[in-house]
């Protein structure tokens, strides 16, 4: 199985990789321009994702440049802490941490509308360290996608080189390679998947 090609996604050079899809059929275009309206709006939520995927699921919090919690709409520069389930990343308090590296609203093919956010794993912001406070190494992109079609409205989230990151202390190897050897990478993607099916459960 090979990852998928999708305009705007990283291609797949080495490591694991994930793509996963959740689309809804709607009958009329005016419906469809109204739950699309609401599903940027959840897209845009990023501190209300969890609420979208359950009380199990990871919790999503948004932080700008400085380090400071913020509630307005992401923008590239921003960072995503992630709250997952299990063991977190111990030097960064039990979070791991994403850098949203780029934002876009370009359409492509059949798309009327289209939305575009990708993450890289990353340092604490406002922390001076090399150390990247993530189980995937800083070479890793999760990139979410929400697209309006003419008949229709979808959440695509694809994982490119997913690779193990070992550019942090010896606790952390130790966590990180047990979670690479271990099946905790699937629940990330199960994670991934309720997310895309939870912005679309209107």
């Amino acid at each position: 199985m090979k990852a998928k090609k999708i305009y705007g996604v990283p291609v797949q050079v080495k490591g694991a990789f994930f793509d996963t899809e959740s689309e809804k059929e709607i009958a009329t275009a005016e419906l469809i321009t109204q739950k699309f309206s609401e599903l940027k709006k959840r897209f845009f939520l990023v501190n209300n994702w969890k609420d979208y995927c359950g009380n199990f699921s990871a919790d999503f919090k948004l932080f700008g440049r400085s380090g400071d919690s913020i509630t307005r709409d992401p923008k590239a520069g921003d960072y995503i802490r992630i709250d997952i389930p299990g063991p977190g990343d111990y030097k960064a308090k039990g979070y791991d941490w994403v850098e949203i590296v780029e934002m876009n609203d370009t359409t492509f093919g059949e798309e009327k509308e289209r939305w575009l956010m990708m993450c890289r794993p990353c340092q604490e912001p406002s922390v001076q360290t090399e150390h990247i406070a993530h189980f995937y190494s800083d070479q890793t992109t999760s990139t979410i996608i929400i697209s309006r079609f003419e008949k229709s409205i979808k959440v695509g989230i694809y994982g490119r080189n997913e690779i193990t990151n070992y550019k942090t202390g010896w606790i952390g190897k130790i966590r990180n390679f047990m979670i690479s050897l271990g099946g905790y990478t699937s629940l990330t993607k199960i994670q991934w998947k309720t997310l895309a099916e939870g912005l679309l459960n209107f």
